[in-house]
């Protein structure tokens, strides 16, 4: 009998590959959304469909327990992918971020649904900056210290799990997740197909990436795994790359001979970042840049320690930045993006 698994925010860019994937490998796949939720590229006639009211708790206790109900068991795993990463305030991504899985875990608890493991998709935003001298990469042993709202509201939802006895969970800290379907870093692409390359700071950067099929597959190798229970993983390709190189890959896969490199100073991108954020306050928008965004791309340091992942379920991304990136841009170019 297939195993059941429940991926919330699948409307998502990457809930859609996590769907996919669960497809591919035969599960009784479960996609939790809301009414108003896209479905574009939902399609597939095997997905289940099931419509979760993270706010209220007795609403979603009461959701939970019928949908357990009417399958005559619980999911065998469920993938929390639900999350925000642009809000105008912490209280929305504290509510996005935080209150809505720990709602979503204290009903499938009351509901004696805990699955055999509840993979939340964090971000590597929550260890804020790192080594800028020697650039030590990242690894699971360091204390997390976030300096944006994302990452501290990602850090609640994490310590909330680890605060539960004997939970089975299993936590992501992701780094750059682009593909097709995504949009900040396909932006990016798209300026460079216009010639020209953004970047801010003149001091050495250090950037890390993941192709979102190898983020979906990841997922589903650590929780087939017995070895990841109660642990905490950073995922990442392997190797670190610099914003020429970023740019030299982006610009190859586009056919594009000459872009024009353009730096923007730290102190222009903040003044920038502080007005749209005071603006977004009060239009009640959120906005593309703000001081979260402006303390992202400030961070020189991106690189990443995944050899737990590698030790405890095999994870070995199978897409280059080189690779991904030309598979992006194909996809962007047959959907008209590009």
């Amino acid at each position: 009998m297939a195993k059941r698994v429940l991926v919330t925010g699948a409307g998502g860019f990457i809930g859609g590959f996590i769907v996919a994937e669960a497809l591919r490998r035969g599960y009784e796949t479960w996609a939790a959304v809301r009414a108003t939720t896209s479905r574009q590229f939902l399609q597939d006639e095997r997905i289940n469909f099931i419509e979760l009211d993270y706010s209220d708790g007795e609403t979603l206790c009461s959701q939970i327990t019928e949908a357990v109900g009417k399958m005559g068991g619980r999911w065998d795993y469920v993938v929390h992918n639900l999350g925000a990463t642009k809000c105008v305030n912490f209280l929305d991504f504290n509510r996005v971020n935080y209150e809505y899985m720990r709602a979503l875990v204290d009903a499938l608890r009351a509901a004696d649904a805990t699955p055999d493991a509840f993979l939340l998709m964090s971000s590597l935003s929550v260890m804020g900056l790192g080594d800028e001298k020697g650039y030590t990469p990242f690894n699971t042993r360091m204390i997390a210290l976030p300096d944006t709202r994302y990452g501290v509201s990602k850090l609640k939802a994490e310590t909330y799990l680890q605060s539960l006895s004997g939970f089975p969970y299993i936590i992501f800290r992701a780094t750059g997740v682009y593909g097709p379907h995504e949009r900040d870093y396909y932006m990016m692409m798209r300026c460079i197909k216009y010639g020209f390359d953004f970047s801010v700071g003149f001091k050495k950067q250090v950037l890390t990436f993941i192709y979102v099929k190898d983020l979906a597959c990841a997922v589903f190798d650590a929780i087939e795994s017995e070895n990841t229970r109660r642990k905490t993983y950073l995922i990442a390709e392997p190797r670190s790359y610099t914003q020429k190189e970023f740019r030299t890959i982006v610009a190859k896969a586009l056919g594009k001979r000459l872009v024009l490199p353009v730096c923007c100073p730290l102190w222009i991108l903040y003044a920038v970042s502080a007005i749209a954020g005071t603006i977004s306050k009060f239009t009640l928008k959120p906005s593309t840049l703000n001081r979260d965004k402006y303390r992202i791309m400030r961070q020189r340091n991106w690189a990443c320690d995944t050899s737990d992942a590698v030790r405890d379920f095999g994870f070995s991304p199978q897409y280059t930045l080189e690779k991904g990136v030309a598979e992006a841009v194909e996809w962007y170019r047959q959907a008209g993006w590009l």
